[in-house]
């Protein structure tokens, strides 16, 4: 790679990287100069990034109003509340509620050109006229909002309806199931005593990235929601116990649907209320740095919940306010609607959106959720994605949706140099992961999302002696080179209700009557608990550079994961995790549990994660073992269901003598203990499968050694 000095600005420098993208140079500096003119002219009329998704400019100024501290409802030093919000469709708009009696006319707005409404209530004796926590709702009609002790905005479009809604900005919503499914939205403004003070400065972004990723409500083995108090206490110390250095946060961005896995977001600025007030999440994540931990949010920009009374669904009447109109602006599988990346206001929001949760909440990054149906035009829907070029560059790309992730990880990194991008994409573009200097999007890092696919389709397809060893490391190493990615053998989207886990794959309703250290070590858990442990340790050492584990996965937790609905009658006993299996010590949990922490503080202190990618010396069929060597680590896999292999040669570049620092089939791991910790292996001074050396090692059927 060339110095910077000798990087192209012209958004080329990835051809350094990749010669095959010499074919799409024209198209690579297009899409660089798009972003650069979008950054350029935010820069002219907003004075950059930071101040459009953060401050208010001059009120005389090109663009007037910037960011989440202006929009919305906020309070000012001296008590008044500032209201400001984008509605160019209305032709007159006033705040409403129990603090002015419903008047439509106590609280007018004014409107400027840009179609941005704005108000100030003043302070009444120096106290903000709205209270901390009054409600601020939209609904259908007068009576029904006077009910309660409420706000919100009033609209009249140019037919003459009238229309109620939730502030587009609001920052924290409150539902009551038993008397509507719809939101309350409420002015979160508590008093200094009351608010959370942070005390730990965010950790260093890692070197290796091991991801544990969590969803507040369900853990917990109770039939309830648990809360961000109970995650912060019992969840918190066990990834920390467990070696992980980083949470991956689910459904936090409120959304209206318990079920929807927190993907059906109505209210961004919004943390779940569900869970805890949002001083509580702040204890969390505070709690979470002092720990060393840092925590990403994953934030759903794709799309949006359709809903109108609490969503930004028609919140001015028109269908095309943050998205677009028509059947461009519906995602037909989701049942949402899709944002307009193209429009000055919608990339004020949701720039803003990432700002907000990185500066309030002081999270350390982000998961982009559904990057793919942002790239494409398509979303991705009835297309599978070959690897050709022609795919990323075509007319199926979404300029839009790719210059707005520019723009994102542009900005993030700008303004928090540790800040963390992980990309969900399935399609595998090309200069995803490379920053836009070098004409790429940005991310940190992608998913490695055919790997979790690879192995459901092995347990599904193939018995164990058909595993294709070359297709296997084929599928771990195929990623693309400069450009990092987080492996997993399993997310949320394998434990979810229509799927299996690994585990019910491997061991099915045995998990049930067999896990007991009191029963039989059955042939099924046998097998089961040897191949949950060699499949997330190959995973880890060879499949890329980051890795992710979904909670309750590290240690075969027995059932799937399904929320209150109406189809399995609104019941939490599967919208729960059991981790008190793994303090039982007469269940075999314990063990996948600890092989689990022995992963990860493993790679904390080889680093095999950064390091460079894998060597792999050995994939033979008939054998079915799998040798490669990273981070000065020989890892031998022996898949095989029955043969052990007693004096195995191995290839291996550095002479000298080599001890077991991990083994799968340790009796500490639920293992039979057929290797003795204190072996050696001495090399011979022979070339080996293009290794200068080789040593010879008993690998055990279903085990693998780290050595």
């Amino acid at each position: 790679m060339a110095s910077t000095s000798e990087v192209p600005a012209d958004g080329t420098g990835v051809l350094q990287l990749d010669p095959w993208l010499e074919p799409h140079r024209d198209v690579l500096k297009h899409r660089y100069s798009v972003v650069e003119k979008w950054a350029n002219a935010i820069n002219e009329s907003e004075g950059g990034l930071d101040k459009f998704s953060k401050v208010e400019l001059n009120l005389h100024s090109l663009r007037s109003i910037s960011g989440y501290e202006t929009f919305g409802l906020n309070a000012q030093p001296n008590g008044d509340i500032k209201y400001r919000e984008w509605a160019p469709n209305a032709v007159e708009a006033s705040l409403v509620g129990d603090f002015n009696n419903w008047d439509n006319e106590a609280n007018p707005m004014t409107k400027n050109s840009f179609g941005v409404w704005e108000v100030t209530v003043p302070a009444v004796n120096g106290s903000p006229a709205i209270p901390h926590e009054s409600k601020i709702k939209a609904s259908p009609s007068i009576s029904r909002i006077r009910q309660s002790s409420q706000a919100n905005i009033t609209m009249v479009l140019p037919g003459g309806e009238r229309i109620y809604r939730i502030p587009a900005w609001i920052k924290r919503v409150v539902q009551d199931l038993d008397v509507s499914p719809v939101y309350d939205a409420v002015f979160w403004n508590p008093p200094a005593s009351d608010r959370y003070t942070f005390k730990h400065p965010r950790p260093k972004k890692p070197e290796s990235l091991r991801i544990y990723e969590a969803h507040v409500g369900i853990s917990s083995p109770e039939t309830r929601v648990a809360t961000y108090k109970e995650f912060t206490k019992n969840m918190l110390p066990r990834i920390k116990y467990l070696g992980y250095n980083a949470i991956q946060l689910m459904a936090i961005m409120e959304h209206a649907y318990y079920a929807s896995f927190g993907y059906q977001v109505n209210n961004f600025f919004a943390a779940s209320s569900r869970y805890g007030s949002p001083e509580d999440l702040k204890e969390l994540i505070d709690t979470a740095h002092s720990m060393g931990l840092v925590v990403l949010l994953d934030v759903v920009h794709s799309h949006a919940s359709k809903n109108v009374l609490d969503g930004l669904n028609m919140f001015d009447g028109s269908d095309h306010l943050y998205f677009h109109e028509g059947g461009k602006g519906r995602h037909e599988l989701w049942d949402s609607r899709l944002f307009n990346y193209g429009h000055h206001e919608v990339l004020r929001f949701l720039l803003s959106n990432l700002r907000f949760w990185m500066d309030e909440y002081q999270f350390d990054g982000f998961r982009f959720d559904g990057v793919t149906s942002m790239l494409y035009v398509h979303h991705g829907i009835g297309t599978g994605f070959s690897g050709g070029y022609h795919e990323y560059f075509g007319p199926g790309v979404d300029e839009e949706g790719v210059t707005y992730l520019a723009l994102a990880n542009t900005m993030l990194h700008e303004l928090y140099p540790e800040c963390i991008t992980v990309a969900e994409d399935v399609s595998g573009m090309p200069a995803l992961c490379l920053p836009h200097s070098l004409g790429g999007v940005g991310f940190d890092y992608r998913l490695a999302m055919a790997v979790p696919d690879m192995y459901i389709k092995l347990l599904k397809e193939k018995s164990d002696n058909e595993w294709d060893i070359g297709n296997l490391a084929f599928t771990l190493t195929n990623r693309r080179h400069g450009e990092k990615t987080i492996a997993y053998a399993e997310s949320h989207d394998q434990a979810l209700v229509g799927d299996k886990t690994l585990m019910m794959w491997l061991c099915d309703k045995e998990m049930y009557t067999h896990m007991s250290v009191l029963t039989d070590f059955t042939p099924v858990i046998e097998r089961g608990m040897a191949l949950h442990k060699m499949i997330r340790l190959v995973t880890h050492g060879l499949g890329g550079e980051g890795y992710l584990n979904f909670e309750g996965n590290e240690f075969g937790h027995p059932e799937w994961l399904d929320f209150p609905r109406e189809g399995n009658g609104n019941s939490f006993w599967y919208a729960r995790r059991q981790l008190n299996l793994t303090e039982d010590h007469l269940l075999r949990y314990k063990f996948l549990n600890e092989f689990d922490r022995a992963m990860q503080l493993g790679e904390a202190k080889y680093g095999w994660l950064h390091a460079p990618q894998a060597y792999v010396s050995l994939k033979n069929e008939s054998d079915k073992v799998l040798v490669f060597e990273r981070a000065g680590l020989v890892w031998i896999f022996n898949f095989h269901p029955t043969e052990s292999f007693t004096d195995y040669r191995v290839g291996v570049d550095v002479p000298g003598t080599y001890r077991i620092v991990l083994d799968s089939d340790d009796q500490a791991f639920g293992g039979l203990g057929r290797n003795v910790k204190e072996t050696r292996f001495f090399t011979t001074d022979m070339p080996w499968n293009g290794r200068a050396n080789f040593t010879q090692v008993y690998i055990p059927t279903r085990t693998a050694l780290v050595s």
